[in-house]
């Protein structure tokens, strides 16, 4: 049996915004990286943790 972790949480940038796509393409490079696979999803969101709909 697998073992994992879960996350849950936000992401925001000290000055400025956080790029989706950026952040999610260096988020599974670093996962890749180190032999480890992600299944998940991820969306957008404001400081009050509502979504962005674009």
């Amino acid at each position: 049996m697998k073992k994992g972790i879960k996350i849950s949480g936000t992401i925001f940038a000290a000055e400025g915004n956080v790029d989706h796509d950026e952040f999610i393409d260096k988020f599974i490079e670093f996962v890749e990286a180190n032999g480890w696979e992600f299944g998940g999803g991820s969306k957008k969101i404001d400081e009050e943790g509502n979504d962005i709909k674009e």
